[in-house]
């Protein structure tokens, strides 16, 4: 089978070509494991965290690919949750103990021997993989592959974030970064918070016009000063200096949430600008997303059903995932990009 593999760690705009094309055996299920298919993966910035060396996989190679949409093609002794020829998607959790206080409480993100897929286990971006019956979603019939596959990260995470984000009716959303994440976020809060105003900044302008067409109150620069102060903002990008401009959009009691498994260089002189009374004065809150939860995956894939929300997609050939994460590391972005495989 064809997959592309994470081989070294690497800087992407240094070497263009950071995932290897191999081919591999197709992997057996194991107890309580299944065979999927895969059909469509979606990109995600994580894949570049990964590749880079922040958050570096255990051991190389490993193949990426967190968002995962395919049918079951054959099932692993003990297997009896799913039935062959179901379509199923698999999310950044790969596996979590079931065991530990988080885990018996419902916050099987925040669990020590929490495993995600495409970093400690392989991933999506091949033609079959492995996963355990029990970490595996249904897909509604009303999506098709490529647009359910953001639906498992993208849309999951910017999920929990916006329920982090206490975000209530009539109330400023802003949105820090505008890829796949960001506008899934903006279609949520435009059914379920109608009397919201949402307020975008990207340093992309191709990024800020496609927030103003998909109904965006306002999209301007990180580091321009929005028409308002916002009551929450959820950041997903990369970088440290928008953490800083954010807090100082915020109003009173306001809460940032910071959506991102990693960022990139820490960047001094962006905290040496921290103003307290400014930034942080008058009861603001940082928050951070951690992962994502089985719930979050459930709850998520039946709210996009009933909404229904559709994320915009660019569709990549599974031999295109390098050209996917360059354009991705030069914010060349609009909406989720896919690998169909």
């Amino acid at each position: 089978m064809k997959a592309m593999q994470i081989t070294e760690i690497t800087r992407v705009d240094q070497n263009p070509k950071p995932l290897k094309m191999v081919d591999l055996p197709v992997p057996q299920p194991g107890e309580g494991e299944i065979l999927i298919q895969v059909a469509a993966c979606s990109v995600c910035h994580t894949e570049l965290d990964e590749i880079e060396g922040r958050t570096p996989p255990p051991h190389l190679p490993v193949i990426p690919g967190h968002q995962v949409v395919g049918r079951v093609v054959e099932l692993g002794p003990g297997v009896d949750q799913v039935r062959l020829g179901e379509r199923v998607g698999l999310a950044w959790i790969f596996s979590a103990c079931g065991r530990c206080e988080y885990c018996l409480s419902g916050n099987e993100n925040l669990c020590a021997n929490f495993r995600a897929t495409g970093r400690d286990a392989d991933g999506g971006y091949v033609q079959f993989m492995r996963a355990r019956q029990d970490f595996v979603y249904p897909i509604p019939e009303l999506f098709s592959d490529a647009e359910a596959a953001p639906l498992l990260c993208a849309g999951a995470v910017g999920y929990r974030a916006l329920k982090l984000a206490n975000l209530t009716d009539g109330q400023i959303l802003g949105l820090t970064g505008f890829g796949a994440s960001g506008h899934l976020v903006l279609k949520m809060v435009q059914k379920r918070f109608p009397h919201s105003k949402i307020f975008v900044y990207s340093r992309s302008p191709q990024e800020q016009e496609f927030a103003r067409q998909l109904g965006a109150a306002w999209a301007g620069e990180i580091g321009e000063h929005a028409p308002e102060k916002l009551n929450s903002i959820i950041d997903t990008t990369p970088a440290w200096k928008p953490v800083v401009g954010a807090l100082g959009e915020l109003a009173p009691g306001g809460r940032l949430v910071i959506n991102a498994i990693r960022k990139e260089e820490f960047d001094k002189d962006a905290l040496l600008k921290l103003d307290y009374s400014r930034d942080l004065w008058m009861e603001k809150e940082i928050k951070s997303v951690a992962n994502v939860t089985r719930s979050d995956v459930c709850e998520f894939l039946k709210l996009a059903a009933e909404i229904p929300i559709r994320p915009e997609v660019q569709l990549y050939k599974l031999e295109q995932a390098n050209q996917a994460l360059v354009e991705m590391k030069n914010r060349q972005i609009r909406g989720a990009k896919v690998l169909l495989i």
